[in-house]
Parts: structure tokens; sequence; C-alpha cells
């Protein structure tokens, strides 16, 4: 197991490994090198197909002399792990492993992902590293309601947590009437779920006359879906407490390949363990420092899987900036959607998140809302269903509808039919929250015959 170190004061804040948190930009590129050529050694020796691709683009690990020399490489998308279904990009037996994930395959086959015992051993220290720097300390309880099973979140957060020395609420999702109660019963200070289930528990708690604000909670460590400045204030006024970004995918390791420190000014991406690039998502080129592009992640330290040049799909800008806690490492300014959920409604390229923003902290609206892709003849057409606030008036409906239809046409650019509906209409997320629902394919069917 991992060691905990003796947290360090740096800057407004403590880091718990300041031997890696702080290394100067020129030692952790210097690391990132010695660590990008075993990786990819590992991939050479161990995964066919990885190997050919080095082959053919003649990079052998051994002949790497600069980081740069990794663009050689081509991505690696998520289609490649379903194609190589199950175990195919392994480098490993599945009897060496020590746990095995995958994605739900809702829409194919699910991705799976697995990870050594020394894999486990770095995602648990670099969990509790990520917590350590949002302020959460040993002893603190921390109430887990990210889902557990298949998906990554839920035993990802867990065993950081233990790492760190914090005993541990295993709920999971659902439940909520009990989250709520237990939360207040067992004085958790730290919450792990999704925004969208964090304001659900809010709602929930009002729902029950429960005051929330007035719990023991001091500290949320929400992720697993893009979310707004305006949600994080609705969380943090219907919680009482400070809500802090925390990034992950299951592909790369999980939660915790980057979180915000207490300076909450960016995510810090963990360069010691993974080498961060953002693209051009159209051609693939790189884009300068703080220009908006798609993260790819290459993994180097992952033995069971590791990951080169993976596109994640993810909106994001990066910086170097030095940041007042006094870690070194890059900071991720916020993921402000994914790259396969941009819609294109009538020329005009949005992301979900654009439109919550929008929506978030209107008066009289609650932070509930979906987006309906419909095709109208040959033109598309979107339907934004977002739930009033308990209390207003349905006669204030229409005119809520036309004011928020107004600025989303104004701030974003895009004509949306806005429909104001009743408190509790929309479907509560108890993980991962479906904003978009698309129904042209739907459409194209019938129309088809299907």
């Amino acid at each position: 197991m991992g060691a905990i170190h003796e947290p360090v004061r740096l800057g407004s804040a403590a880091c718990l490994d300041p031997a890696r948190e702080t290394l100067s930009r020129d030692a952790l590129a210097q690391l990132q090198l010695e660590r990008l050529r075993a990786v990819l050694r590992n991939a050479w020796q161990n995964v066919p197909w990885q190997r050919a691709r080095m082959q053919a683009v003649e990079l052998h690990p051994d002949a790497v002399t600069g980081l740069e020399d990794l663009r050689r490489l081509p991505f690696t998308v998520k289609t490649d792990l379903r194609d190589h279904y199950p175990f195919g990009l392994f480098a490993r037996p599945v009897g060496a492993l020590a746990r095995v994930h995958a994605s739900s395959g809702t829409t194919g086959k699910p991705t799976v992902v697995g990870y050594t015992a020394g894999d486990l051993d770095r995602w648990a220290d670099l969990m509790a590293r990520s917590m350590y720097g949002a302020g959460v300390r040993a002893g603190d309880l921390v109430h887990n309601a990210y889902g557990y099973g298949l998906f990554t979140g839920g035993l990802g957060l867990h065993c950081g947590a233990e790492r760190l020395g914090c005993p541990v609420v295993p709920m999971s999702g659902g439940g909520s009437e009990r989250q709520v109660a237990l939360i207040m019963d067992f004085g958790a200070r730290v919450l792990c779920a999704t925004p969208s289930y964090a304001l659900a528990l809010a709602e929930v708690g009002q729902q029950l006359g429960v005051d929330l604000p007035q719990s023991r909670l001091e500290i949320g460590l929400f992720g697993a879906e893009p979310w707004s400045a305006a949600m994080r204030e609705e969380i943090e006024a219907g919680l009482g407490l400070k809500a802090f970004d925390v990034y992950g995918l299951s592909e790369i390791m999980g939660p915790g390949v980057a979180c915000a420190c207490e300076a909450r000014d960016g995510l810090h991406g963990w360069e010691d363990h993974f080498l961060f690039e953002v693209i051009d998502p159209e051609d693939g080129a790189p884009v300068a420092e703080g220009e908006a592009g798609e993260l790819v992640i290459t993994t180097l330290t992952k033995e069971a899987l590791p990951m080169l040049r993976y596109r994640t799909r993810d909106i994001t800008r990066v910086t170097t900036r030095p940041c007042d806690c006094g870690r070194t490492h890059l900071r991720i300014l916020r993921v402000t959607g994914r790259d396969d959920d941009m819609l294109i409604i009538r020329g005009v390229n949005m992301y979900p998140s654009q439109i919550e923003a929008v929506l978030v902290g209107r008066p009289g609206l609650a932070a509930h809302y979906q987006l309906v892709v419909e095709r109208h003849g040959s033109l598309d057409h979107l339907r934004v269903e977002v739930e009033a606030q308990p209390g207003v008036e349905p006669s204030a409906f229409d005119d809520m509808s036309r004011a928020a239809a107004h600025h989303i046409k104004s701030l974003i650019g895009v004509t949306a039919q806005v429909a104001v509906c009743a408190p509790g209409t929309l479907p509560r997320s108890q993980g991962k929250a479906v904003r978009v629902r698309d129904e042209r394919s739907r459409r194209d069917k019938r129309d088809q015959g299907a």
C-alpha cells in the first residue's frame, strides 16, 4: 500500500505528497519522459495492436528522446477498446489482474478496463491526493453516493478515502430519503456524488423539511458529468457545502485523474502519472496553451491497460500558470462539454452546459432541465424543458418560457422553444444525468418504415 506523507503547508493550502506535487516543470518533464519510455515498452512487449502501431511509424520505445515523439503515434479512441472486446488491449493476462470494471454498454459493447494490484494502489494514492487537495482530512466521515459496481466512481472514491484515513459510508446511488437521513444522523463532512444527484438530494431534503445546509457537510466532490458554475452555486446553496470538481474516466483510471484544490481555479491534472495534450478536435493538431480543444491523455504508470494518446472527447483548456496553492501540475480549466455531446442546431454549435449556464439561477427556474432535439420537416428543432421552482404559479410559466428563450437566443445564438413545467415533472438522476433526448433518429426510422 502507498504511504501517506506528512502534509506540508504551501501557499494557501497543504500538500499530501509535496515531493511530487511541487516538482519543478523541468523535473516533471524529465519524470514524464522516463515513464513514457516505460509505458511504451510495456505496450510494445505485451499489446500486439499497440506494437504494430508503433512499428508503423517507426517509433521504438528505446529511441524516444523527447515527449514530442509521442505525437508520431495515432490516437486511441473508445471504439478501439470495443473492437478488441473484452481483453484484447490488456498488457496483462486476466489471471494477473486484481479488478475489472466496464461501462454500461448502452451504445454497443461495454468498454472493459482492468487493473493490477499496483494500478489499484496508485489509483488510491491519487484519489487520496485529490481529496486532500480539496480539504478532506483523515478522520472525516465521507458519504459516498457515487454508484458502486462496474462503474469506477464508487470504488474509486471509496478506496481513495480509505487511503487518506477517512471512514466511508458506502451508500451508492438511490434511496434518496434514506441518504438524506443518514447524512444528518451520521454527520458526514464530505459528500461524493454526481452534480445532478447532489442537486436531487438537496431537493429531497427540502421536500422532507430537512435543513441540509445546517448539516455537518462542508465539502462536496462532484464529477462524472459536465456542470456549470451556476449549477455549482445551486448545489452549494442547497447543501451548505463547498463544491469541488473531480475528473476522471474509466479508460484512463477512474476519478482522481484531476481535481480542484482549495483555490478552485481549475483542476490539477496529476502529470507524474498522466501526459496531457489539447488538440483541435477537427484535425488533431495541438492547440496553444489556454485555447479550447479536446483533451488527450496518455497513461504513464498504468500496467494492465496502457492508454496511448486517448481521445477523451472532453472539451477544455489547460494552463501551467502557477496556482495559489503552490502545486506545479497543470490545471484543467473546467470541462465545458464533450465533443460527441455537441449539438448543431440550424448551423449553431452548442453544448448542453451552455444552456444550463443560462437557465440555472434565473428567477423562478429550478436546476432540473432536459434538451429535446426533434426534426420538424428538414430542420432540427430544440425544445428545452425546465422545471419551475416550488411555489411558482403556473400562470407565470408562459412569461418565464419566453424570457428564457430570449436569453438563450441572445447569449448562445440558438433558437429554442422553452417549456417551463411543474416541479417534479422531469426524471431525476441517481448517477449521470441524461441531459439530451434526441428524437431525430426515432422519426427517421418511422419515416423509413422501420
